[in-house]
């Protein structure tokens, strides 16, 4: 999945790709947080390299890994599009949350990562968030 393809799907359903701040916040929550489930790094609680899947898993299979929000697999299975942009006109845009194919130091929600926007890859999604009112 792109970031075109990202963009396009999040304004067909009325909403938005987050912010990388915005998703970092849904993350990691206000209280100083490393990772969702707090500040253990603990594999166990993703889908990551380390966990030999090879693939990307159901949302709700890591339960104690969810963050202060309520919101899951914000480290590990697919790495997510961001609608901010690395630096202004490049056409490179934030990824957050590592994948199963990075290793499990690569899952921190602060972690910064981009790529073009035309990349496509097997351990890349999104997920939208609601406009504002």
């Amino acid at each position: 999945m792109t970031w075109h393809d990202a963009t396009a799907y999040s304004r067909w359903c009325s909403k938005l790709l987050p912010t990388s701040r915005q998703w970092e916040k849904a993350a990691r929550g206000t209280k100083g947080r490393i990772y969702p489930w707090g500040t253990e790094p603990t594999a166990a609680k993703c889908n990551v390299a380390e966990t030999g899947i090879d693939m990307t898993t159901p949302v709700s299979r890591y339960q104690s890994g969810v963050s202060p929000y309520g919101v899951q697999d914000m480290c590990g299975n697919v790495w997510e599009w961001c609608s901010t942009e690395e630096a202004p006109g490049r056409g490179r845009h934030e990824l957050k949350g590592s994948a199963f194919t990075s290793p499990f130091e690569r899952a921190a929600p602060s972690l910064q990562n981009a790529a073009n926007a035309t990349m496509l890859d097997n351990d890349t999604g999104f997920r939208c968030v609601s406009p504002p009112p």
